[in-house]
């Protein structure tokens, strides 16, 4: 009687089957889905076209950029003096602010080089001849000069941009110098690497006519001989539009859509490409699913037109919302099931039995589960203070060995420098004595020396700020009165003419446990950073005051220009400098002092207005 059963429903899903016909469904899933991978082929070339349109466009501007830069600054009229003090301001602006020039000369009528400023340079940079340069001559026939790529220390893409400093007060106007720079192009593989993710399968690269790989997203410019496929440049090489796409068939086999366009101005071009099959891929998986959604289409025709028995579609509906209500977790109150004579009804007794064992095994399962979550939160807090144990141990351990190198190192380089900068200073010493009273009568040689004794002293400080921050010891703390320690600091400091110190102090004059020397230091170094940014004129504000938690504060703030947000970051960071000449230690300095001490030190800064740095020291206990 069983076998009987279970044959019932078998027979009557056959039955349904053979009356629809598979074929017209199955055509016309097949032309809607070639449609879409046709049209989908159309959108992803004409995407890839218009990205590298816009970065084309973006790489004219970048480039435009910097020449307008030079003609701006070419055509100042204290610029075209050819005055070289002046001259040398400008490129020292050009330098600091626009960080992908890389070099930037002055040159003559007659193809000398004049001044010669760069980021990679010495002190005194050889000065060149540029009279039979292809590019000289360019400029000063046309007025301008964009060309000459060339690799950057042999790496780095980098493009030499030049134009006329013309004498506008002659009439006609006449040329009377190049200002020439080496820009870098860093910048727009960059560029191409944020818009073209190394995690995605498009790759764009900006080349020039001969192959000469200028930019690319995955970082293959900033190889020495870095070129485009020669299969690839032969197709862009034929090609007379401004733009355009298609299907490029390399000569390994491999299949790509690939795009393309001009840079205006330049013979230059942007190409975007992508692997074939991925530009088909999202068709692909559009066609199985387009088949799976005829599927179900299909089979819900099906039930829905030939299985309209009651005695079919009741059951299965019951079930189903008995189904829905124990993957909910309601074990009560179940729809009564109808027990059919065929296999829906054997499904339906088996669903009872497994719903009464479902609902068992539930009740352990939450159990479990709660105590499984317990147990869980427990362990992660318990890794999580472990880890910040670890962390914060090494950390520790790692600064003390870079402190301990640093430390090895300064030693050496101290005694090695100091022993010739004495001799110095005795010979310099020994030739005073020998010239004495002619000397005062030679103004020329009194200023070398006094040049010579400068910067043996200027070594001297940048030997001993190195020393300073290497050097571990421990500290010795003394009691002290802040307000006082403050008092005897600014007695003593030489503070400029120019320099108006504003002081006020607390009445309380909490005490404090100092290491004296070392303290000293640190605020001789704020101090000094603020009389340096204040070159003529400004005021330097001393406070004290409670702070808090039990805290003292000190306060050293100035009226200078203030430093921008991008850098304040990294101030403290030990050889960070954005000054000409120093070590980059004196803050770096600052903060390890304050920590010592178990302090903290925080800077806050205001573009024009001015920085002020606060110190916050524990007060001594009694």
């Amino acid at each position: 009687m069983a076998a009987t059963r279970r044959g019932k429903l078998a027979y009557k899903i056959l039955f349904c089957f053979l009356l629809v016909s598979l074929a017209p469904m199955g055509y016309l899933a097949y032309r809607l889905v070639n449609i879409s991978q046709a049209a989908l082929r159309k959108e992803t070339l004409s995407m890839q076209e218009s990205l590298a349109v816009g970065f084309a466009d973006t790489v004219h501007k970048y480039v435009m950029t910097f020449k307008n830069v030079l003609m701006e600054t070419a055509g100042l009229e204290e610029f075209s003096s050819m005055n070289p003090a002046k001259q040398q301001q400008y490129l020292n602006r050009i330098i600091q602010v626009h960080l992908a020039v890389l070099e930037i000369s002055v040159i003559n009528p007659a193809g000398a080089e004049l001044l010669r400023t760069g980021r990679f340079l010495g002190a005194n940079p050889e000065m060149r001849k540029f009279a039979s340069e292809d590019f000289f001559i360019k400029v000063m026939s046309r007025g301008q000069y964009i060309g000459r790529l060339e690799r950057f220390q042999r790496l780095y893409p980098a493009l030499t941009i030049a134009v006329a400093v013309m004498d506008t007060k002659a009439k006609p106007p006449r040329p009377v110098g190049v200002l020439t720079a080496k820009i870098s192009l860093n910048g727009l593989s960059s560029m191409l690497g944020m818009e073209f993710p190394p995690t995605g399968k498009s790759v764009a690269s900006v080349v020039a006519s001969d192959g000469f790989m200028i930019a690319h997203s995955n970082l293959e410019a900033y190889q020495p001989d870095a070129r485009l496929s020669e299969d690839i440049l032969k197709i862009l090489r034929t090609q007379s539009e401004e733009k355009g796409g298609g299907d490029i068939t390399l000569a390994n086999g491999a299949r790509l859509l690939g795009a393309y366009a001009d840079v205006k101005g330049l013979d230059w071009i942007v190409y975007v490409q992508q692997p074939l099959e991925t530009a088909y891929q999202a068709a692909a998986e559009m066609k199985s699913q387009t088949l799976s959604v005829f599927i179900w289409v299909f089979l819900v025709v099906i039930l829905l037109s030939l299985l309209v028995a009651v005695y079919i579609t009741q059951p299965i509906r019951i079930l189903r919302e008995a189904a829905d209500r124990l993957g909910k977790g309601q074990f009560e109150d179940l729809p009564e099931i109808m027990m059919t004579d065929d296999e829906i009804g054997d499904l339906a007794q088996t669903f009872l039995t497994m719903s009464e064992s479902l609902k068992e095994k539930t009740g352990e399962l939450i159990s479990a589960k709660r105590e499984l979550e317990k147990f869980t939160k427990f362990l992660e807090k318990r890794v999580e203070a472990r880890t910040r144990e670890l962390k914060a141990a090494q950390d520790e351990l790692i600064k003390k060995e870079r402190l301990a190198a640093i430390g090895q190192m300064a030693s050496v380089v101290g005694h090695e420098i100091r022993n010739p900068l004495a001799v110095i200073n005795n010979s310099i010493y020994f030739i005073k004595t020998k010239l004495g009273a002619s000397l005062e009568s030679d103004a020329k040689i009194a200023k070398h020396i006094k040049i010579i004794e400068s910067e043996i002293q200027q070594a001297n400080g940048i030997i001993n700020e190195i020393l300073t921050y290497s050097r571990s010891r421990e500290l010795k703390p003394e009691r002290v009165g802040l307000d006082a320690f403050i008092e005897e600091l600014l007695s003593v400091y030489p503070f400029p003419p120019h320099i108006t110190v504003d002081k006020k102090l607390s009445a309380s004059n909490p005490a404090v446990d100092l290491d004296i020397t070392e303290m000293k230091q640190a605020l001789r170094n704020i101090i000094g950073n603020a009389i340096e940014v204040m070159p003529e004129s400004g005021v330097i504000r001393i406070r004290t005051a409670p702070g808090q938690n039990g805290s003292a504060l000190v306060e050293v703030g100035d009226s200078g220009p203030g430093i921008a947000p991008d850098v304040l970051d990294k101030i403290f960071t030990p050889f960070f400098t954005t000054k000409a000449r120093g070590t980059g230690l004196g803050l770096a300095v600052v903060r390890k002092v304050v920590e010592r001490h178990q302090g903290r030190v925080d800077v806050e800064s205001l573009v024009g207005k001015g920085t002020t740095f606060r110190i916050s020291l524990p007060k001594a206990k009694a």
